[in-house]
């Protein structure tokens, strides 16, 4: 049997959501079927250790400049080398170079990937994709959300075929972490003051007339609690993922003398602007930013809820693998997290609000601590949100579809 010969482009290999799917997909492939190569535009990254133990061998081009005619050329150089039936592009850089270098070259077959609601392309962007978009045979993305804003956009809806994220099921999950455990984690990480918040009102923010009257009052069961709640937050941080918001909800949080602690697993351009918004604020012994962590799935089942208040999003891997270690979700009610989280059952979605950022702040906060205040919801959710990723998002289910998909392309 002839090996259908795949090249993957995409501009990093970064921990982030289009770079993990990719990967899972890379190596997943049946290697009787399949030869796998990937280019990789801009840089590495923490990613390219796992391709490597999977044996699949990465062309680094070192693209240095948005327009970068040297890196085209050493593109399409690794396309005439290894020949692919299909070249399969990922986001808006792979997605421009490499279906420019698989045009130049000859190859019969493109797929591009989109893989997130993109507010921030402009007329230009949309024009590069429009241009390429008559040579690609089909546009994959991972939800319908990212399907309905390119068509919105003038994108013809038969061009897109919808193949869902996956996700790796834990060894463990959030029903097997006691509270003796959650309070070994927290020391782990450097926090060894598990008393509640105190007089926090009175002392720091004694202005909060206009919020108190505007938050629901927590209980006295809540604000009596010894063991801290955990509260996380896995993302890039970058302004899409609304950290800044965050962290004005941890502040009322603890306006509200509510004893949690906040884990926010990452890193990104946002990371020093964040850390000076924290310290200016005084949450600098309840929020804890750990940066880049390679032990993700080893963290999470710490977090009695996990948060996500994204602008946009096309389909959160933090979410899924939350939902997968059995931990319910609280996000935005955007395109992509409406597809996950089911509200009532397997999580809370919260209303947008847009600009208006108190009112998002307000309900995130009812959100929050309703469910915080309902043990057995919140067990619940997570029993029905484990399920769901199983049945829904398993790896198996998304290299299968792509497997198909590529064969029916390559005739």
């Amino acid at each position: 049997m002839n090996r259908k010969r795949i090249l993957f482009v995409i501009p990093t290999l970064d921990r982030s959501g289009a770079e993990k799917q990719l990967v899972l997909l890379a190596s997943n492939l049946s290697r009787l079927e399949f030869e796998v190569e990937v280019a990789v535009l801009t840089r590495g990254g923490p990613l390219v250790s796992d391709l490597e133990s999977s044996g699949i061998r990465y062309h680094l081009i070192n693209k240095r400049f948005k327009i970068d005619p040297f890196a085209q050329m050493r593109l399409n150089r690794v396309v005439r080398e290894f020949q692919p039936d299909l070249v399969h592009t990922w986001l808006f850089a792979g997605n421009s170079y490499g279906r420019q270098a698989a045009v130049s070259c000859g190859v019969k077959h493109i797929v591009a990937g989109e893989r997130c609601v993109d507010l921030w392309k402009g007329a230009y962007h949309f024009f590069i994709d429009k241009y390429f978009l008559r040579y690609t045979d089909c546009v994959v993305t991972n939800s319908e959300g990212v399907k309905e804003f390119y068509v919105k956009n003038g994108f013809p809806a038969d061009k897109f075929v919808v193949i869902p994220n996956a996700v790796i099921p834990a060894k463990s999950d959030a029903s097997q972490i006691g509270q003796a455990d959650r309070i070994e984690f927290l020391k782990a990480i450097g926090v060894f003051d598990s008393k509640p918040c105190g007089d926090y009102v009175e002392v720091i923010c004694p202005q909060y007339d206009y919020e108190r009257e505007n938050y629901a009052i927590i209980s006295n069961e809540l604000k009596s609690r010894q063991i801290p709640f955990i509260i996380g937050i896995v993302a890039r941080l970058w302004e899409q993922k609304r950290i800044v918001d965050a962290l004005w909800l941890f502040e009322s949080m603890r306006f509200l003398n509510l004893h949690f602690h906040a884990v926010i697993v990452g890193d990104g351009p946002e990371r020093d602007k964040l850390l000076r918004f924290r310290d200016s604020w005084r949450l600098s012994d309840c929020v804890h930013f750990l940066g880049h962590r390679n032990n993700v799935a080893q963290i999470m089942p710490h977090f009695d809820i996990l948060i996500n208040m994204s602008e946009y999003e096309g389909q959160s891997n933090s979410i899924l693998e939350a939902m997968s270690l059995g931990i319910p979700v609280i996000a935005t009610d955007i395109p992509g997290n409406r597809e996950l989280v089911v509200d009532g059952e397997t999580g809370v979605l919260v209303p947008d609000s847009g600009n208006d950022f108190r009112k998002r702040r307000r309900e995130f906060v009812k959100a929050i601590l309703n469910l915080l205040e309902n043990d057995t919801q919140r067990t619940q959710m997570g029993i029905a949100a484990k399920k769901q990723a199983a049945e829904q998002f398993s790896l198996e289910k998304m290299i299968n579809k792509h497997a198909e998909l590529y064969k029916k392309i390559i005739k």
